[in-house]
């Protein structure tokens, strides 16, 4: 009882700082269930099962804490890349830095723009896909997000896009507390890239729902950084349908606090899924945790879960994934890794690899090391005249080559694998 009374006590002070913004009325009621959802289950504390590995304190916090902004000579990410730019800064929409949103094959609008319409397409999938994914696990701060997101943009895929959507996330305000929430949805046939770039605010809750249809394409890159200070809590929620694939790659860099839950409905037959990430973290203050959930409810179907952490000077790391293969779900082919270069003794890696089978043709398996550099591979490569630093860098590199070449497109890996080489060329 007293558990439930601080739980209760600390999402009323969350909340009371909070508006919700006005709508249709389908939106305002999309936003109404997420806070009745959200209030029945309380913000988490380290208690929770999902949470004993992270504290959650400062994301409950009525206030967001301080980050200071981080400045860098280096252009913008995926800067050399033919894209559409979508530019928030501190959480709200900047339409004079922004590209024009029109485009063949597909449809982008405003968040706010499309849950003021009667009619949408969006209706279907807004908060739809949150409420779904909170089963069999609570995820409160993703309920939150349906119910306060201020921000963001909805898109539809109705054929091949020819080029990349590139949401652009700039930070200016060093107390900005912002709440965003993007639905894409990618119909039958159609492909689309989504990148996701850039800081955001001192104080980030994003989600992203994505729905794809029978034979849809939906490719996500995205690269959270580079404020030492900042802190996010981000959500994926995915529902795939037959012949479709899913695919989705994150890099980390910094920051105090950074939890990434992505969750994935396998609902049609010979359905891929891929969700791979690294982070590299330097320092005491820094925590990271990717949380996935997928769940096999199809026959014939892929799911991949390929994530790598390079942590030194006392940084932290977390991974807990699950695969669930429903009854049916027969020839599920269910893979997952996790594993955590430590270069030094004080750093640790946190790990929570589940499996849950209930169909008997199957062949799932999950595996989790934690380790350090390679001592005779660094003697080799010293020996034939590497620096140490270097020769450490050229390691790191290789432990993290199997999540990168979970991105198919060689030119948005090149320039991830080249902003890695820059971190690890100050810090190594």
């Amino acid at each position: 009882m007293a558990l439930a009374k601080l739980k209760a006590d600390v999402t009323e002070a969350r909340l009371a700082r909070l508006t919700m913004p006005d709508g249709a009325g389908w939106a305002n009621a999309a936003r109404a269930d997420a806070l009745a959802r959200l209030q029945a289950m309380g913000l988490p504390s380290k208690r929770d099962e999902y949470w004993k590995y992270t504290d959650p304190t400062s994301l409950n916090a009525p206030e967001a804490p301080e980050a200071a902004l981080f400045h860098s000579d280096e252009s913008p990410l995926f800067d050399a890349v033919d894209r559409v730019r979508v530019v928030f800064v501190d959480g709200v929409f900047d339409a004079d830095a922004s590209d024009d949103l029109s485009g063949e094959g597909v449809e982008i609008e405003r968040l706010a723009d499309a849950m003021a319409a009667d009619i949408h397409w969006v209706k279907d999938v807004y908060g739809v896909l949150e409420a779904r994914g909170q089963t069999p696990v609570n995820r409160p701060f993703a309920a939150m997000n349906t119910a306060f997101a201020s921000d963001g943009v909805v898109i539809r895929a109705t054929a091949k896009v020819s080029k990349p959507i590139n949401l652009i996330y700039l930070h200016q305000d060093v107390a900005s507390d912002a709440i965003l929430h993007n639905v894409v949805k990618v119909e039958a046939g159609a492909e689309v890239t989504l990148l996701e770039t850039g800081p955001a605010a001192a104080r980030f809750s994003k989600q992203l729902e994505v729905e794809v249809a029978d034979g849809g394409t939906f490719h996500h890159v995205r690269a959270q950084g580079r404020d030492h200070e900042r802190r996010a809590v981000t959500h994926c929620f995915a529902r795939i349908g037959a012949g479709s694939t899913f695919k989705s790659f994150t890099l980390t860099f910094n920051g105090v606090l950074t939890r990434n839950d992505c969750i994935i409905e396998i609902v049609g037959d010979e359905a891929v899924a891929h969700v791979a990430g690294a982070c590299v973290g330097d320092g005491r203050d820094f925590h990271h945790d990717d949380t996935v959930f997928i769940t096999h409810d199809a026959v014939n179907c892929e799911s991949r879960q390929v994530f790598k952490k390079v942590l030194r000077n006392g940084a932290t790391g977390v991974f807990q994934g699950k695969i669930l293969v429903k009854a049916g779900a027969q020839k599920t082919d269910g893979y997952q890794i996790s594993q955590s270069l430590l270069l030094d003794d004080d750093s640790q890696f946190l790990a929570k690899p589940e499996l849950e089978i209930y169909a008997d043709d199957v062949a799932c398996s999950h595996g989790s090391t934690s380790g350090a550099i390679d001592e005779e591979a660094l003697f080799y490569l010293r020996s034939r005249g590497l620096p140490e630093k270097d020769a450490q860098s050229l390691l790191t590199l290789a432990f993290v080559a199997e999540a990168l070449e979970e991105i198919e497109d060689e030119a948005l890996a090149d320039d991830l694998r080249d902003r890695l080489e820059g971190w690890l060329a100050r810090h190594t």
